[in-house]
């Protein structure tokens, strides 16, 4: 009786060749811009903050928490067009 899962598949070359391009194209690690995006908002709202109040914490902090949500939506933006 012939047992076909001791057979060598057909076009093992190809097989191997499309399985090599798949975790090539994977490998990579891609960044984010939602990630990029939303430490530059955060920066600039806490600078906006600091320069608008005079250094009071609690505007520096509203600020980081506007910048970094705002440029997280923005990212998140992009990132879906890609």
């Amino acid at each position: 009786m012939a047992r076909s899962h001791h057979r060598k598949k057909h076009k093992e070359q190809l097989r191997q060749f499309k399985h090599s391009q798949d975790m090539a194209e994977n490998s990579g690690a891609k960044s984010k811009a939602a990630n990029i995006i939303m430490i530059g908002g955060a920066l600039a709202g806490f600078a906006i903050g600091y320069f608008a109040s005079g250094g009071v914490i609690l505007w520096m902090t509203v600020g980081l928490l506007a910048g970094a949500a705002a440029g997280y939506y923005v990212g998140k933006k992009i990132d879906e067009e890609r």
